[in-house]
């Protein structure tokens, strides 16, 4: 890997998993995802579906 790819990497994962969110209560943001999935379940969580054209030209 390149030294650009690594300095890449390396910021996301400060960005996900160690910079503190003053918005979500100063924790990570994989800390919060975490916490919300663990009270939501898959069958509670509404996706709106992606029309069949959606992307094409």
């Amino acid at each position: 890997m390149g030294e650009v790819e690594i300095a890449v990497a390396e910021y996301v994962e400060w960005f996900n998993h160690r910079r503190l969110h003053g918005e979500i209560g100063h924790v990570p943001p994989v800390e919060y995802e975490s916490a919300y999935w663990s009270t939501h379940t898959v069958t509670s969580y509404r996706e709106n579906p992606v029309p069949a054209n959606a992307g094409t030209n």
